[in-house]
């Protein structure tokens, strides 16, 4: 296992760092995102043609499955939104503004290599499931797993889908969404991306990996609720939306529900 981890990890650390260097040529690290996806995507094909010796079982392939339709539907959304506005996002402007000078090189480590490390970090349920023998005593979690990923896919899919087009019409301009999937949480897609992971953590575990692998979709919950997610987006959003004050009194901000009344 420990050879897949350290070949996981370099793999990562050099995948971002080819995506930096595309980054100096575009003048714009939001393009990162647009890459985040399909990394596990190469993690998780990394580690089953390591460990398979050309033998593909049912639950490893449908893993790497799992990852892949998440990973490049998501790379392919953001791929989208970021190269069809050549704006730099506001986050990745207040942070060079913040590191200034010399920021084509801070964000090297500031960024990419951390975004490289958490890539990894997040995925050791899925690499090292590949590296353990398959049990069968708790294949039951299998579904449960295949159910919440399936659940987080909707989420992310329907919420993109329903945002885009909601901004796509001009009456809308500074308008906040409130209905749809965004009528049970403020942040559907940010409850997706939770979804998939625990989904993955529980089919990764009913496979094969460790109790200890636990910590990744831990780590990645907090991020999601307490730190990078609803936290960092809805800092200064009151500010720019009015309108999302009366959206924050009637509408869960992660976990989906019904609506409050005043």
């Amino acid at each position: 296992m420990s050879t897949l981890l350290v070949s996981s990890l370099g793999l990562a650390l050099g995948y971002v760092f080819l995506v930096w260097l595309l980054s100096l040529l575009l003048g714009r690290v939001c393009i990162i995102d647009a890459f985040w996806g399909p990394g596990f995507v190469l993690l998780a094909t990394l580690s089953h043609l390591l460990t398979s010796d050309g033998n593909w079982n049912r639950s490893e392939s449908l893993l790497l499955v799992m990852v892949a339709i998440w990973g490049i539907r998501l790379g392919m959304h953001l791929s989208i939104r970021i190269f069809s506005d050549p704006k730099e996002d506001r986050r990745y402007l207040a942070m060079r503004e913040k590191y200034e000078p010399n920021w084509w090189l801070k964000s090297l480590a500031i960024v990419f290599l951390l975004q490289g490390l958490i890539m990894w970090f997040v995925a050791l349920p899925v690499t090292t499931a590949y590296a353990g023998d398959e049990r069968s005593v708790i294949a039951w979690l299998g579904p449960v797993g295949l159910f919440f990923w399936g659940l987080g896919v909707f989420f992310e899919t329907v919420g993109d889908w329903q945002l885009a087009s909601f901004r796509a019409n001009p009456r809308n301009k500074g308008r906040v969404l409130s209905s749809g999937l965004w009528g049970l949480t403020r942040h559907p897609n940010y409850f997706g991306d939770f979804a998939v992971w625990w989904g993955l953590w529980l089919f990764s575990f009913a496979s094969s990996a460790p109790l200890w692998t636990i910590v990744s979709p831990a780590v990645m919950s907090l991020f999601l609720m307490k730190v990078s997610g609803v936290t960092l987006l809805e800092k200064d959003i009151v500010e720019r939306r009015p309108g999302y004050v009366d959206y924050i009194r009637s509408t869960n901000a992660f976990f989906p529900g019904p609506k409050r009344t005043a």
